[in-house]
């Protein structure tokens, strides 16, 4: 082996880790437990995903709180992510009308920190991005799109992922704004659908595109036509 061969292989060792990954562990765990014994004690509840950078003066904040205006009185409790912009916006409408009120913030070293509009024993804080979806997936009955960044098309294809999967039940996804999300659907259409054959024509259904908070509302109702209730439940056992 070459001189050049040996400091390769050299830079590609892992480096010392010593116990981290044990107590990393345990961290995890934590957030898991304060996670479930929180949200095990909150309704059915509806996430409203959407972009922090989202100002008080856009007609998207004001379309999100008027969603979660209504879907309050639907019966239902408002999750969002904790933070500013849209999440703010999901917040103060479901606190406007006196619904359950429900923060999943992560702690980030800038951008995001928790809007004032959370229940104060709802509101949980997650180093972790990954526990803090789990608790969003588990416990969401419906998923409300608004127009956001990265975070929020991971949030939105990790939802649709387990629907398409079925390593959850099938729960209404509803993306806000054609302005917004036309494009994108375009795409998934003329490219992954026709061109490249990677999705399924059925798979089109589960991204159902509304600009008004009306028929938001009336999609997610008319799913749940009928049902009780108590038949309303956490999305999958872990």
């Amino acid at each position: 082996m070459t001189k050049d061969a040996l400091i390769r292989k050299e830079r590609r060792q892992w480096k010392s880790i010593k116990g981290e990954n044990s107590w990393t562990m345990f961290k995890v765990m934590s957030e898991f437990v304060d996670g479930f014994e929180t949200m095990n004690k909150v309704g059915p509840s509806i996430t409203i995903f959407g972009s922090a950078r989202t100002n008080v003066k856009n007609k998207y904040y004001n379309l999100g709180k008027t969603i979660a205006n209504k879907l309050v009185n639907e019966g239902f409790g408002i999750i969002s992510g904790g933070g500013p912009g849209i999440m703010e916006a999901a917040n103060k409408g479901a606190t406007e009308k006196g619904g359950a009120s429900i923060g999943l913030n992560i702690d980030l070293p800038f951008e995001q920190e928790s809007n004032p509009y959370i229940d104060s024993d709802k509101l949980i804080d997650f180093k972790y991005f990954f526990v803090r979806k789990v608790m969003f997936v588990k416990y969401s009955q419906a998923f409300v799109v608004m127009p956001g960044g990265f975070g929020t098309l991971d949030e939105l294809f990790e939802v649709l992922t387990l629907i398409q999967t079925k390593k959850i039940t099938r729960v209404p996804v509803v993306l806000v704004g054609t302005e917004f999300w036309g494009g994108l659907k375009d795409w998934i259409i003329n490219t992954m659908l026709q061109k490249e054959n990677n999705i399924s024509p059925q798979d089109l259904d589960l991204i159902p595109i509304f600009d008004d908070a009306d028929e938001v509302v009336k999609y997610i109702s008319d799913f749940y036509s009928g049902e009780g209730e108590t038949e309303l439940k956490p999305n999958y056992e872990l």
